[in-house]
């Protein structure tokens, strides 16, 4: 009998604690059309796949494969940026990632990605050379973005992390995807800071990947600039919302861009569970004009 329930307690934890595929992080949506799923990499990764060595001409068109031995146009000390991506593909099979102008292939899962530039940057993964997800990263210089990705749920964002003097701050590489699931019973959405503790999240200045306030004055300009009504404008901030998080003051800012109560009310909504600071999420309030608006954003908030 006494076997019989060590062996449940084993069952237990290892449900309690066992990782599900999809059940953290933010879907990144894959932008591959119908005509392009399943398209080969090139013909070149085709070529080597059947253990074919093709022939490489050089600038003079011989086929030696090597380059002019009198260019002198080296790039000595060329920074092309300071992001960093790691991406996990936990499935069997040989898969090959390519992000801006960097690309890998290999079979063990693991995708480390550094020196990239900042921006929107675009990320292509293929399964066995063929085409199966892409979509756009928004990367940050000084920041590793670290994602999932599942061949039948999708790319996955677990969350954007600082990097502290060039330290990865981990004993295994493991840990650097794993820990956003640890945290799911702390409903850990990239709140947390991947180098603190509950206890000191937030004293830092840094919650997950919450705007910087560079990055979101230009955010109200590009708004301000580009958008006339509220419906451009409420287009926009979802479009940024889907990849970062925000403060408080700065959704109060956001919902102050829009003139009409019910566009107001529909960016506060969308806004409440981005927010990284959700104690003080009373002073999103003061943007609103009637208190039939308020009322109906905080029974909206107990309701959630």
């Amino acid at each position: 009998m006494k076997n019989f329930y060590t062996i449940c307690l084993l069952l237990l934890s290892i449900g309690v604690f066992a990782q599900e595929a999809g059940k953290a992080g933010e879907l990144l949506k894959n932008e591959v059309k119908d005509n392009e799923i399943n398209t080969q990499l090139n013909s070149r990764h085709a070529t080597q796949n059947n253990n074919v060595t093709p022939k490489v001409k050089n600038r003079k068109g011989t086929e030696t494969g090597r380059r002019s031995s009198n260019s002198t146009d080296y790039r000595w000390n060329y920074n092309y940026g300071n992001a960093e991506v790691f991406l996990r593909i936990p499935e069997n099979g040989r898969f090959t990632v390519e992000i801006g102008d960097q690309m890998m292939s290999n079979a063990t899962g693991k995708f480390r990605f550094f020196e990239l530039p900042a921006g929107s940057i675009p990320i292509s993964i293929y399964d066995d050379n063929f085409l199966i997800y892409r979509t756009r990263l928004l990367l940050r210089n000084n920041t590793r973005t670290v994602l999932d990705f599942f061949s039948d749920y999708g790319l996955y964002l677990l969350g954007n992390f600082p990097q502290q003097n060039q330290a990865y701050g981990v004993n295994e590489w493991d840990d650097i995807w794993n820990s956003p699931y640890m945290n799911q019973q702390n409903n850990w959405n990239g709140n947390q800071s991947y180098y603190g503790s509950q206890e000191n999240y937030g004293t830092s200045g840094y919650y997950g990947n919450v705007m910087s306030n560079q990055e979101f004055s230009q955010l109200l300009k590009a708004i301000k600039r580009d958008a006339d009504f509220d419906d451009s404008k409420i287009g926009m901030i979802s479009s940024v919302a889907q990849h970062s998080l925000f403060n408080s003051e700065q959704v109060y800012s956001l919902v102050k861009t829009l003139s009409f109560e019910k566009g107001k009310l529909e960016v506060a909504k969308q806004l409440y569970p981005k927010c990284v600071d959700k104690q003080n999420f009373y002073q999103v309030y003061k943007a609103f004009s009637f208190d039939s608006s308020k009322r109906e954003l905080s029974a909206f908030i107990s309701n959630g």
